[in-house]
């Protein structure tokens, strides 16, 4: 057991106060922080405090591939951390995005490679050759588009914009509202000339200022003011009309959000933890100065309209260890929560590798004879070849995440 000190990444969209003030750490901060990666990608992997100082947890794994990880793992995953663990904040919106699936991110990874762009390329689309379903739980109010909407009611929305020019493009939809019809719409959108954009714009940005002048609760509001202020952070970017094909999502803090591959999304606003496999690959269509690859991201878009993803932790009995269920093989992602007014202590096994952070409060946590007090914004490194860990509150109300692999590994 170690002590883990997360790799900081200061992003444009990023926050000068939220995970300063989580760990405890002056405000605001020079630079926007935006996320803090516990894990061992190779782009910036975090750091195992040992006696002998610091090292590179993705060294400590590549050293010592089963004693860190164990052997189940690396015969279903090979030698690497198979999940990266994020605390993300928001403070502007980010990037129109999606992920690939593990046959694409092989090829276009093998493809990238090939053409001889360079990993650290500011065009490169590929930087591993994973996948990245991605699990995201709100530490505070967060806002995200996720999915694309059933289209009978994106044509009932375009329909309450009430803008003539938008009726032709509503009719791709609305004569064909499944997957086919929303691939027409978005690839039609994503890749209007700009003379056509710059025309459409004003215009659909005028039919969101009228319509919720008059709407009431309930109807499309969030959607059309999401529009509207998407507009102000990238004026004339065409993923603002691409926004409208999206459910608007909101979480309360312990809600969570599965995405998978092929998803388009964008994250909006606020604080999470947010788990996925072991990758950095991100395809996007807009709202960024970053590169946007739109031939790229139309090949691994999945069009099917889905509900709104909003998942619930699920009670283990018995016990203080909440679960966020995902079908992803390489994570999985539970919540502790402690009092010292109520449940005080949790036991749990060590099996495989595993990340605790603590967002809340303060605790000790045990692993054999040794001892750890551990405090909000701070994280463990749990190797498999440990013993079976405890952790007890130290302060009245403390909140746990504890990362691992996840479907069974036999």
């Amino acid at each position: 057991m170690h002590r883990l000190e997360g790799a900081l990444r200061s992003y444009a969209w990023g926050s000068r106060t939220a995970i300063a003030e989580l760990r405890g750490l002056p405000v605001p901060t020079a630079h926007p922080e935006a996320e803090l990666w516990l894990g061992a990608h190779p782009a910036d992997p975090a750091r195992v405090v040992t006696d002998e100082g610091e090292r590179s947890l993705l060294d400590l794994v590549r050293t010592e591939p089963e004693r860190q990880l164990g052997r189940r793992s690396v015969e279903t995953f090979g030698e690497r951390l198979p999940f990266l663990l994020k605390l993300l904040a928001a403070e502007e919106p980010l990037s129109l995005q999606a992920h690939p699936s593990a046959e694409q991110a092989r090829e276009g990874f093998a493809r990238e490679n090939e053409l001889g762009i360079p990993l650290g390329s500011s065009i490169r689309n590929y930087k591993d050759d994973s996948h990245k379903p991605e699990l995201v739980v709100a530490l505070s109010r967060f806002d995200a588009l996720a999915g694309f909407r059933d289209p009978k009611r994106t044509v009932e929305l375009l329909d309450a914009i009430a803008v003539p020019e938008l009726q032709p493009y509503a009719g791709l939809i609305a004569g064909q509202p499944d997957s086919d019809g929303l691939r027409a719409l978005f690839t039609t959108w994503i890749t209007l000339p700009q003379p056509v954009l710059s025309a459409l714009m004003p215009r659909v940005l005028d039919g969101c200022v009228e319509y919720l002048s008059g709407a009431k609760d309930g109807d499309f509001v969030a959607e059309v003011r999401t529009a509207l202020e998407l507009s102000e952070v990238y004026p004339g970017d065409a993923g603002v009309l691409a926004a409208l094909l999206l459910n608007r999502v909101t979480l309360e803090p312990g809600q969570a959000l599965y995405l998978d591959a092929g998803n388009l999304h964008a994250y909006l606003h606020g604080m999470a933890v947010e788990i996925m496999a072991n990758s950095d690959n991100v395809l996007r269509g807009g709202l960024t100065p970053k590169h946007v690859d739109v031939p790229e991201l139309l090949r691994v878009l999945d069009f099917d309209s889905v509900d709104i993803p909003v998942l619930e932790a699920e009670e283990l009995p018995g016990s203080a260890e909440l679960m966020y269920v995902s079908p992803a093989p390489e994570f999985c992602l539970t919540r502790i929560d402690l009092s010292l007014n109520g449940a005080v202590e949790h036991r749990f096994r060590t099996e495989g590798p595993q990340i605790l952070l603590c967002t809340a409060g303060s605790v000790q946590v045990a692993c054999g004879s040794e001892r750890l007090d551990v405090e909000q914004g701070s994280a463990v490194w749990i190797a498999d070849e440990d013993p079976d860990v405890s952790v007890t509150a130290t302060s009245d109300r403390v909140q746990l995440f504890n990362a691992r692999v996840g479907a069974p590994i036999a």
